[in-house]
């Protein structure tokens, strides 16, 4: 190549930057629908990133690894620059500093500079696109993966409007059949295509239930608080060192959090998509924590395994129903496994990747307390037992486990008022006082229960399913196993090692210590766990079969795989339960069958009718007026907090409204006639007598708003 094309080429993507920052100024201040959300996400999320992976020179990393990293240190940049534009404007006495003028301006000159910085200091961008494309046209199939998330938005479309669930169904089936493909035959689905795959896989998963209803779906988590913070730093304009939520530890755990303050709000400044955000990008973002899994995998067990290993954790229900509603978990799981990544890359530059684990360490704390608590466990644990071994870890020192564990209590005790350091203790305090009930199996949850089967089955096909997943768990401790006994074959590094069998370690301390799954929600951990254990499950399957098998052990070794992840993720997505008409816990497949305390109560399904009211209600009255709102339980912590309600008092047989106050119903008290608190249940007409002195201010049919001057 010639140096006039070298220089031309060295320079294409500095072009392209001042080419995109003209298109972001044009589609943002004239906010151009679908283009400034479309052209906006693209280019926030993954150019300053990319221009970072650039100034740190990381040649030696592949296009799956430039996506993450770009990725990672795009987002991390994005609340990075907005905790700094709040703090230093807040200092300067602007009163909003996270206004879209101000962010436009901060980001795209520092893009711009370090485009620029970039560009002075590299010497060639080889870039073979004429190869890309041909492996794509070489492996149509591809096209199939390819429109999997497109079917999945498409069907929810029809669930929403015609009540139709058959184009999800087709989704969901399709899914299972490109996996069967995918395992069978090379030619179906290359190796070299697995990272696509499993993106598009992972986007119609997570669709599929997030964009179920117009309206954010609670599922019985934390969402409305998520979101109830990020309005508020919205509406402020700012976010605070402390905690503005005084006495409300909760509140406060949540605020400082930049992962639901900072980002959201500056994505909604840039993209003005407000409820979107939880429902389309945070999903977009959390797409790639399975592609990160795998880049991790795939050095160790191979190609094939790994691909199998990331079916088996996107298929658990949790990845793309419970973490839904778990925005700054979506956040922390991208950079958990992007230090996982640069830890245990053995080809980048000392210097990059203390540079690397920094800045991903500072994310990882400022976006999910939990989560940072359990890989400071993990690093630690992995750290001490090497030391004491006298084998020091060149992939997790003790400098970086001294560096996350004082930046972490840095940051938890610092801000909000010490409220996610006291919910630690809390939480500690809560599993020490549980320690009474250690022979009671009902301390551990019933989560723990079902796992070790000592809950009652709702159904056949119910038992059917627990079944398959029993043999997941098998697999991977008979996995765990081989690797323990020397019988397999692979060579994991010790550190490696040492984190699966911490992550064996939390999962009988889960089954044993009393209350220590509630903490979090025992699903929510073994979601987590399987970011070390799943690839054991390949390896279980592996180990059988050449234990009991001479002949075709590769053919074997695929279809046993494939006799136990299609149908677990079959029963996982409750797509047999559907097409059985048996009990299922699927709102977009199963919803139009659910009776009204299922959907409405248990997944805190919104309708427009209950939103309506809600947003009347504040729109109306400011909360800071009321001598406080009546709801039923569910409504006080879902449809309210999103509409800027922060506490109320649950509606009860023996309530008596106070002067001053307003009471809330929705739709599950008006049209279905149920008023729910804790183990009770009421008819919204038995208890009518709590608002005979009110006056009714707002009806419409599903929604009724009662007032007490």
């Amino acid at each position: 190549m010639n140096t006039k094309s070298e220089s031309s080429l060295k320079g294409s993507y500095l072009l392209a930057i001042i080419i995109l920052q003209v298109f972001i100024y044009l589609t943002v201040f004239l906010d151009i629908p679908i283009a400034r959300q479309t052209l906006g996400f693209l280019y926030f999320t993954f150019v300053p990133g990319y221009i970072f992976v650039k100034l740190l020179d990381l040649s030696k990393i592949n296009r799956v690894e430039t996506l993450l990293l770009s990725t990672g240190f795009s987002v991390g940049f994005l609340m990075i620059s907005g905790l700094l534009i709040s703090v230093s404007l807040s200092m300067l006495g602007f009163s909003k500093p996270l206004s879209l003028n101000s962010l436009m301006l901060f980001l795209n000159i520092a893009i711009l500079i370090g485009g620029i910085v970039a560009y002075k200091r590299e010497k060639t961008v080889p870039v073979n696109r004429s190869q890309i494309v041909e492996k794509l046209q070489n492996t149509p199939f591809i096209l199939l993966f390819i429109i999997l998330p497109i079917l999945s938005i498409i069907g929810v479309y029809y669930v929403n409007v015609y009540e139709n669930n058959l184009i999800l169904l087709f989704t969901i089936a399709m899914i299972a059949a490109l996996v069967v493909g995918a395992l069978i035959s090379k030619r179906f689905l290359p190796s070299r295509l697995y990272p696509i795959a499993i993106v598009t896989i992972g986007l119609a998963l997570l669709f599929h239930t997030a964009l179920i209803s117009n309206y954010i779906i609670s599922y019985g988590s934390d969402v409305p608080w998520e979101y109830f913070v990020f309005k508020s730093t919205q509406n402020q304009g700012y976010w605070s060192i402390n905690n503005p939520y005084i006495g409300d530890i909760g509140l406060g755990r949540y605020y400082s959090m930049l992962s639901i303050t900072v980002l959201p709000t500056v994505y909604n400044s840039l993209l003005n998509m407000d409820q979107m955000l939880f429902k389309i990008v945070f999903p977009a973002i959390f797409s790639l924590v399975p592609l990160g899994l795998y880049q991790l995998w795939q050095g160790y067990v191979g190609k094939k395994f790994a691909f199998v290993a990331v079916f088996l954790f996107m298929s658990q229900a949790t990845f793309y129903v419970e973490m839904i509603s778990l925005n700054r978990q979506m956040i922390a799981e991208l950079f958990f496994v992007l230090l996982l990544i640069v830890m245990f890359k053995k080809d980048m530059k000392p210097a990059n990747k203390i540079l690397c684990f920094m800045i991903f360490s500072f994310a990882l704390v400022t976006s999910h307390y939990a989560l940072a608590e359990i890989l400071l466990f993990f690093v630690a644990l992995t750290t001490i037992f090497l030391l004491f071994q006298k084998h020091p870890s060149r992939n997790i020192t003790l400098a970086m486990v001294v560096f996350f564990f004082v930046l972490m209590f840095t940051w938890y005790i610092f801000t909000s008022g010490s409220a996610a350091f006291n919910s630690f203790l809390q939480f500690g305090d809560y599993v020490y006082d549980q320690l009474g009930n250690f022979l009671n199996p009902a301390s551990r949850g019933e989560t723990v229960l079902i796992g070790l089967g000592l809950a009652p089955s709702p159904s056949a096909w119910n038992t059917v399913s627990r079944i398959f997943a029993y043999v997941t768990q098998g697999f991977i401790l008979l996995g765990f196993v081989s690797l323990l006994t020397k019988r397999s074959k692979l060579k994991i590094e010790r550190e490696y090692f040492i984190l699966s069998s911490a992550a064996i370690l939390i999962l009988v301390l889960l089954i044993l210590v009393p209350g220590l799954a509630n903490t979090l929600n025992m699903s929510r951990f073994f979601h987590i766990l399987l970011f070390f254990l799943a690839p054991f499950f390949a390896l279980g399957v592996a180990f059988l079969v050449r234990t009991f098998s001479t002949r075709k052990r590769i053919f074997v070794v695929s279809a046993l795989l494939l006799l136990v992840l299609v149908p677990y993720f079959l029963f996982q997505t409750n797509f047999v339960y559907e097409v059985t008409g048996s009990q299922s816990w699927s709102v977009p497949l199963s919803g139009y069958r659910m009776n009204d305390l299922q959907l409405y109560g248990e997944n805190g399904y919104l309708d427009a009718r209950s939103a309506y009211g809600a947003q009347w209600l504040s729109n109306s009255f400011n909360p800071d007026n009321l001598s406080t709102v009546y709801a039923d339980l569910r409504s006080l912590s879902n449809v309210l907090a999103f509409y800027g309600f922060s506490s109320g008092t649950p509606i009860t047989n023996i309530t008596i409204m106070a002067n001053s106050s307003a009471a809330y119903l929705n739709t599950l008290n008006v049209v279905a006639g149920y008023i729910p608190y804790e183990q009770y249940l009421w008819n919204s007409s038995d208890i009518s007598y709590v608002f005979s002195d009110s006056n009714v201010v707002y009806e419409n049919g599903g929604s009724v708003i009662y007032q007490k001057p």
